[in-house]
């Protein structure tokens, strides 16, 4: 017989990551210490946040994955997504029959079972709205355990384990190991979730639009008829598949035609104003008035974000004021539209977009936020669906509101041909021959040396890249620093 989560949490256990120094991992070693268990593992090429958050917390992880890191014999072995056949340390695992799981498993059974489960989905905007929630729930009082893919600021970790019934989770469609390729979502039995917006990606496990749009059906399949959805309205997919829903639905929308069209409970936002400060609008649900937000987050995405949070907060009767300085309050993500330094007047500024939407919608929040500036978008594709053929007409779209876009090399060209291979020489040239100013650079220190003589008072350079982009930003600071 399964024991509950209390009497699980008293028993303590030796947990090892394979794969320990991802986000998503790091903050699970994280949790799991908190809980009272002996947490150990192992990971190649760990950098910061990651690599000085388990420094900081005092869990050991040894660089490189071999059978010797298996020792002493750890009780539960957790590997993580990136970790496939042939890695020496899992081949070890199997061997020996280790007891072995997933992360995503392991947050169910140790930290979800018996609580209120608040999980965050959606294509884009997942880390941002999950801090917010976060932030928010605990601005009201509730002080909610959590876990989210980025460090918030505000809480300065990634994750916290508190004995409140909520638990925010930040619900991935990623797949969740070798031996289990359904997303990582469907494992974190929503009560109250989120579901930003539906819009291909990861054509790495993704077949096609289809199958990823199954993931998402099945994840609101899994919220109780005593749940609630809420459902972003200005995406056309969430919009089909919130029909089918057992749980009651709540949507929002920034507060176009489209969206005050619905027949749905609608939040939504008037008289939006953006400023270097950040934004401040109405919040409504339908015709009825909740407030007026403040928040220093940028963008028409960030409103739909503090939308989806202020709806998700009402569905636990979260105390409205609280929840109204939580948005008052909010510092960002690391990572996500962070001001990493202002040097010489110019503004440098990172952020995790890869997706074509993303990319476009950070650059209409930084448009938006610093009016009148020159914005540089550097962008380094990375990720395997950023350096796909798929997108080569999106990017040309999401860079037309820069001034000037820079780009490094594809970061593992080796995984593609000519036919399947994002081609950056005609993206520079479709983007010239709107008028832009593009070019291709080799990597971060032919960029930094192309740039740094060049940049002037009141440009902001943005860059963008979900990896270490050679450690760009600091580059970039120091050379216009001297």
């Amino acid at each position: 017989m399964a024991r509950n989560p209390d009497q699980r949490r008293r028993t303590s256990l030796h947990y090892h990551l394979i794969g320990i120094g991802g986000t998503a991992m790091a903050s699970l070693a994280g949790l799991l210490k908190a809980a009272g268990h002996t947490v150990t593992g192992s990971d190649e090429n760990v950098y910061p946040p990651m690599s000085t958050g388990l420094q900081q917390m005092g869990i050991a992880y040894r660089q490189g994955y071999r059978p010797e890191n298996l020792e002493p014999r750890p009780d539960i072995v957790i590997v993580g997504n990136a970790i496939s056949r042939g890695n020496p340390e899992l081949e070890a695992v199997l061997i020996q029959k280790l007891r072995y799981t997933s992360a995503a498993a392991t947050i169910k059974e140790e930290f979800i079972w018996g609580h209120q489960s608040m999980a965050v989905a959606g294509t884009h905007g997942k880390t941002t709205t999950t801090s917010l929630l976060a932030w928010a729930l605990e601005s009201a009082g509730l002080n909610p355990s959590f876990l989210i893919g980025g460090v918030a600021e505000n809480f300065g970790t990634s994750f916290r384990l508190t004995d409140s019934k909520y638990f925010v989770i930040e619900a991935d469609e990623y797949d969740t190991a070798y031996f289990d390729k359904g997303p990582k979502m469907w494992h974190y039995l929503p009560d109250t979730a989120i579901v930003n917006n539906i819009e291909f990606d990861h054509a790495d496990i993704y077949r096609d639009e289809e199958a990823y749009e199954f993931a998402f059906a099945r994840f609101i399949n899994l919220i109780p008829k005593n749940g609630t959805l809420i459902a972003g309205w200005d995406s056309p997919i969430v919009r089909e598949l919130a029909a089918k829903s057992f749980a009651p639905v709540e949507s929002f929308g920034f507060g176009g035609e489209t969206t005050l069209a619905s027949d749905q409970p609608l939040w939504h936002a008037r008289d939006v104003e953006f400023s270097e400060r950040g934004t401040r609008f109405r919040a409504f649900r339908s015709d009825e008035e909740w407030g007026v937000v403040e928040t220093p987050l940028a963008g028409a995405f960030n409103v739909r974000n503090a939308l989806a949070v202020i709806a998700a907060a009402e569905a636990v009767k979260a105390d409205r004021d609280g929840v109204g300085e939580g948005l008052r309050t909010f510092t960002s993500v690391k990572r996500r539209m962070e001001v990493r330094g202002e040097i010489r007047g110019v503004a440098v500024i990172d952020d995790f977009a890869h997706h074509p939407t993303a990319i476009r919608e950070t650059i209409d929040a930084i448009r938006q936020k610093y009016k009148g500036r020159r914005i540089i978008a550097v962008y380094e594709p990375r990720s395997y669906t950023a350096q796909r053929h798929e997108f080569q007409q999106d990017y040309v779209r999401a860079f037309r509101d820069a001034d000037e876009v820079v780009f490094a090399a594809l970061y593992r060209p080796d995984r593609y041909t000519k036919e399947t291979a994002l081609d950056l020489g005609k993206l520079v040239h479709d983007l010239a021959s709107n008028g832009k100013g593009a070019k291709q650079l080799k990597d971060a220190d032919a960029i930094v040396a192309d740039l740094s003589p060049r940049l002037k008072d009141r440009d902001v350079v943005l860059i963008m890249s979900n990896g270490g982009f050679g450690g760009i930003h600091e580059k970039l600071l120091t050379a216009l620093g001297k």
